[in-house]
């Protein structure tokens, strides 16, 4: 801290001078003393400065509400929301999240570091603590079809920025535990910083080795019993609830159940569309479904407040006592946690909230390059055997693999629940399509298809005939990425996404608009309720998550390491 900056604030904490803003009458969350005390807040040059019997410039006030320090997201990827981080940030920071631990592998596998520098800058500016984690899985294993590939090099720059904190979660499991050279270098670059995990379904023994690298947390937990093997070897578990992944349910009432301390947890969204934090909120949701299932109300506020704080090593962050940033939010209860009021460095954000987005350069507006699509290649020819059929599950971006003789004659045609899933790689022209079968989306009619297809992010799509699946991908192109739905020959909705195939250059207004109708299209064609549909998509190409896969390469078995077809 500037010597003039702590000198102004400890004359304020002396009452030697008048604060800034004092909050009167707040009932206080202590984080420290697990309390909810009553008393005044004051606050000078965007710090807390003293609780109790103050003078402010400016008095406001709380009669009795609730005061938390702001909540912080654990882990998330801005790309996911589909808007403008600058937009995504406004809109969370009205449900009370003013910090945000940020892993940019979606911009970085599509464009490398000029796709980590878009997200720094897009941020710099904002009304909200904006940390990032460097990618460290880009591409995320050695059979993916990405943009770029970041080594240590690459990397090594970032070391200097204040806003860098770590390593971004470490997907590629296996290089690490077999002791990969260029992963190694990864993490010996980040030695005594933080290192993000990605670790789903690990034995005990790989999980041990896996920890030996210094990695500290993980989010991909989806059970209470994975979790807890997790704690037992130390890491920080950062529960998830976002989009397509809703893991918090099955893991809190382990905890309720089975009284588990609370200490070593956090709340996370990963990925969560802007639709659903303007419909349902973002860690303030977390929070209060939390609550709603018996965790006490302070010790889930100390989970979306000074646990990830700690975790992440901002000293200044997570509490309302002095010494502490003037992160705050006013709460109607600690129940329902209604956000009344939110402050950042002491100012209330509503008056704060401009949304000026950096220029976005042209080579990030130009990402999508498929070249000559040969329709054959869409086929699937029969032999009467089994065919190794991806299992989509509700809630779930896990997956099971599934033995079945496809219907049809001498190629596989979707019929009753089977439907045809390909991947086209987008990057290089290469020409790639890997193709499969899937069960579980329901999709009866037409074709679905995205770019954001996680974490390589080419073209996906799920279709029931392969004329819509061509025209949804060609759709696609036109617009440099985003999300279609084809049906009968024509495009039904297509919201573009051309900054990198996985950001809209529109208002969130525009985006939520345009997800909402061709979700309620989804529906209709036979996508489940309990089945977000974009959102679950997305994560089918993804070869570091069990239990089965499609690449652009083909079918591929996470758990076995190898494609089936």
């Amino acid at each position: 801290m500037k010597l003039d900056k702590y000198l102004g604030c400890s004359r304020a904490a002396r009452k030697l001078e008048k604060a800034d803003l004092v909050l009167k009458n707040a009932k206080i969350v202590n984080v420290f003393t697990d309390r909810v005390e009553e008393g005044n807040i004051a606050i000078k040059s965007g710090m807390i400065v003293g609780i109790g019997d103050f003078e402010g410039e400016e008095e406001l006030d709380l009669h009795g509400q609730y005061v938390t320090s702001g909540f912080i997201d654990a882990h998330l990827h801005l790309e996911s929301t589909m808007v403008n981080p600058q937009v995504l940030i406004a809109e969370a920071a009205q449900h009370g999240t003013t910090t945000f631990i940020v892993d940019p592998h979606e911009a970085a596998n599509v464009s490398g570091t000029d796709g980590i520098d878009y997200l720094l800058e897009q941020t710099k500016n904002s009304p909200a603590h904006v940390y990032v984690m460097i990618a460290s899985c880009v591409p995320a294993t050695n059979i993916d079809d990405n943009g770029f590939t970041l080594t240590a090099k690459e990397m090594r720059p970032y070391l200097q920025n204040r806003r860098v904190l770590g390593l971004g979660e470490v997907m590629d499991c296996r290089s690490v535990i077999d002791g990969d050279l260029s992963m190694n270098e990864k993490l010996e670059t980040f030695d005594g910083k933080v290192k993000d995990g990605h670790a789903p379904g690990l034995t005990d023994e790989e999980l041990a080795a896996y920890v030996i690298a210094g990695i500290t947390t993980d989010h991909e937990g989806t059970s209470y019993e994975y979790i807890m093997k997790e704690r037992s070897m130390g890491m920080t578990c950062h529960i998830r609830e976002g989009s397509a992944a809703r893991n918090l349910e099955a893991i809190v009432k382990g905890i309720v159940e089975n009284n588990t301390n609370t200490e070593g947890f956090c709340f996370c969204t990963d990925d969560k569309h802007i639709e659903d934090i303007t419909r349902e909120g973002d860690i303030d949701h977390n929070v209060r479904k939390a609550v709603s299932m018996g965790i006490s109300p302070i010790a889930a506020v100390k989970m979306a407040t000074i646990q990830p704080a700690r975790c992440y090593g901002l000293r200044r962050t997570g509490a309302v006592t002095p010494g502490f940033d003037a992160d705050l939010v006013v709460w109607d209860s600690l129940k329902d946690f209604n956000a009344q009021m939110v402050f950042y460095n002491g100012k209330r954000i509503d008056s704060m909230l401009k949304v000026k987005p950096a220029p976005c350069p042209d080579k990030l507006m130009d990402t999508v390059h498929l070249g000559t699509l040969d329709p054959e290649k869409l086929k699937i020819k029969l032999d009467g055997k089994p065919f190794p059929v991806i299992r989509m599950l509700p809630g779930e971006i896990v997956t099971e693999t599934e033995e079945v003789i496809l219907p049809g004659n001498e190629y596989f045609e979707p019929d009753g629940d089977l439907a045809k899933i390909a991947v086209f790689e987008r990057h290089k022209a290469t020409g790639f399509i890997g193709v499969g079968a899937v069960r579980g989306f329901g999709l009866r009619s037409g074709a679905i298809a995205s770019s954001v297809s996680h974490d390589s992010h080419n073209i996906i799509v799920i279709g029931t005939n392969d004329s819509d699946i061509l025209l949804a991908v060609r759709e696609l192109e036109r617009t440099h990425g985003g999300l279609t739905i084809v049906e009968n020959g024509e495009v039904f909705d297509t919201l573009e996404l051309p900054i990198m195939g996985l950001i809209s250059d529109k208002s969130h207004s525009y985006v939520n608009r345009k997800v909402r109708r061709m979700t309620t299209k989804a529906r209709k064609m036979g996508v489940p309720k309990n089945m977000e549909p974009f959102i679950t998509l997305s994560f089918m190409a993804l070869p570091v998550i069990p239990e089965i896969r499609c690449t652009p390469r083909g079918v591929y078995s996470v758990t076995e390491s190898r494609f089936l077809r």
